[in-house]
C-alpha cells in the first residue's frame, strides 16, 4: 500500500474514533446504560458492540489472502461508505456481535476499543500490499470482500454509532429510565 493510502485510511480511522469520542464526551454512569424508550441498546451496549465488531474485523483482515488481481468493484467501496454513515437505513448487526454484557463500564469498553484500535493501526501501518489485490470475507456481504472494502467499514462503523449515542442522549429518560 503507498504512502498516501495509508495516510487516507489512517485519517479515516482517525475521524471514526474522534466521532466516538467527542459523543460520548460528558456522558456519565446513568445515562450510559439508559436505553431508548422504543427499545434498543444502551450506550454501553453501542460501545461494546463497536469493540467486538472491530475484534471481529480485525481477524478478517488478518485472514485475508492475497489475488494476483486487484478486486476492484470502485462503486461498492462508495456504497459501503455511504450506507455505514446513513443511519436512516438500519443494519442488523450479525447476532455474534451483539452486546452481551462483556464489559461493565464506559471505561472498560472504551479501553478494549482503543485496544483493538491500536492494533488495526497497527496492521494499516505494516500493510505493504494492494488492499484491493487482499481478500477476504464479511458476515454481512456475499461473496469477497476487500481489506480497502473492510478498512472503510472499520473507520465508519464508531461514527456511524457515534450517531447513535447522540440520538440516545437526546431522547428524555422516561420514568424509571
Amino acid at each position: 500500500m503507498d504512502e498516501a493510502a495509508k495516510f487516507e485510511i489512517l485519517q479515516k480511522l482517525k475521524a471514526g474514533r474522534d466521532a466516538l469520542g467527542e459523543a460520548l464526551a460528558g456522558v456519565d454512569d446513568v445515562v450510559v446504560l439508559r436505553r431508548p424508550a422504543a427499545g434498543g441498546w444502551s450506550i454501553l451496549d453501542c460501545v461494546e458492540h463497536v469493540f467486538v465488531t472491530e475484534q471481529y474485523l480485525l481477524t478478517r483482515l488478518q485472514a485475508a489472502t492475497i489475488s494476483e488481481r486487484p478486486f476492484e468493484k470502485w462503486r461498492r467501496e462508495a456504497k459501503i461508505a455511504a450506507l455505514a454513515a446513513d443511519r436512516e437505513r438500519r443494519i442488523e448487526a450479525p447476532e455474534q456481535v451483539h452486546p452481551r454484557g462483556r464489559c461493565k463500564t464506559l471505561a472498560e469498553a472504551l479501553t478494549a476499543f482503543d485496544a483493538t484500535r491500536a492494533e488495526v493501526v497497527r496492521w494499516v501501518e505494516n500493510c505493504s500490499c494492494d488492499l484491493r489485490c487482499m481478500m477476504t470475507d464479511h458476515a454481512l456481504i456475499e461473496g469477497p470482500v476487500t481489506c480497502a472494502e473492510m478498512l472503510i467499514m472499520i473507520a465508519a462503523h464508531p461514527a456511524r454509532h457515534a450517531k447513535q449515542i447522540e440520538e440516545i442522549r437526546r431522547e428524555r429518560p422516561t420514568v424509571g429510565g
